[in-house]
């Protein structure tokens, strides 16, 4: 298969995509041990090509990952029934921007084997960038069915629910109060199982800004609780935003203006002034 010159940049920030991989391989067969070899040296290449950053040489890495795809097209002629390998490779693919390959062999693999759950969760990832979340479900709730205790499908699962909530309403599949648990419940789970994760604690707790009725003071509890935990800087200002943004919503001008005050980076400076219209709107009333 032809390497397609595609977002390369995301390829190097996915390294997660070799999550679920090692537990589809089992016992070392020939076809086993090439496919570790080649998930190896794709995770060189592709570790390579992060710590390079910005001084990263993609034709380098183009022809890199074009000799990755070739030996992963060699080893699914040599082993046409073997799962692991059109997983690994649907993988890769789905992250160079190959979609339409990616889910082919991501069939593939379900085809040979019904029970991957990655595969399911990627199928899932796949619809749901589609615009289909009503396709995506089904595959996200069989990898949660598969792997209850992966946080990643749960959060997956908590994002497919809020970003496919029109679609969903629309079709009837649920009623806006069991989406809205649906949802909430799928990110408490995920970060239930992952506590040190702070991207899935964040998630969730802007997740009560999404409900039909916003739930400001448990949406404050949780920010609250992630104060002590985010980086000085960006992080932390961040989460003062969202504090500020919850007191305005609680009518507690003050107390957000005073907040607002500290966030000193360049790059908040568009929501801090956002954040400042709004008080000022509500000063004048």
């Amino acid at each position: 298969m032809r390497f397609i010159a595609t977002p390369l940049r995301r390829a190097v920030l996915c390294l997660s995509l070799f999550v679920g991989i090692s537990g589809v391989l089992s016992a070392e067969t020939s076809s086993e041990k090439t496919l570790k070899e080649i998930v190896s040296r794709q995770k060189d290449i592709l570790s390579r090509a992060q710590k390079e950053g910005e001084h990263l040489d993609e034709a380098w890495l183009r022809g890199e990952l074009q000799a990755v795809i070739n030996s992963y097209d060699v080893l699914i002629q040599k082993a046409p029934d073997f799962a692991p390998g059109y997983v690994a490779y649907g993988m890769l693919l789905g992250q160079v921007g190959m979609t339409k390959a990616a889910v082919g062999m991501l069939l593939k693999a379900n085809q040979l084997d019904s029970d991957i759950p990655v595969v399911k969760n990627q199928m899932a990832k796949h619809l749901a960038e589609d615009g289909k979340p009503a396709e995506a479900l089904p595959w996200i709730m069989s990898a949660i069915d598969l792997e209850p205790k992966e946080p990643l499908y749960h959060f997956h699962l908590g994002m497919l629910l809020n970003e496919g909530r029109d679609d969903f309403l629309k079709a009837g599949t649920f009623t806006r109060p069991a989406l809205d648990k649906a949802m909430l419940e799928a990110f408490a789970r995920a970060v239930e199982l992952a506590p040190d994760n702070f991207a899935y604690a964040y998630r969730r707790a802007e997740a009560y800004y999404d409900l039909e009725t916003p739930q400001w003071d448990e949406a404050m509890k949780q920010w609250k609780a992630l104060e002590g935990r985010a980086k000085p800087g960006i992080e932390q200002e961040t989460i003062a935003l969202h504090v500020a943004n919850v007191l305005i919503k609680q009518g507690k001008l003050e107390s957000a203006r005073l907040i607002i005050a500290t966030v000193k980076e360049t790059v908040l400076q568009k929501q801090k002034q956002t954040l400042l219209d709004q008080l000022d709107a509500k000063t004048e009333k």
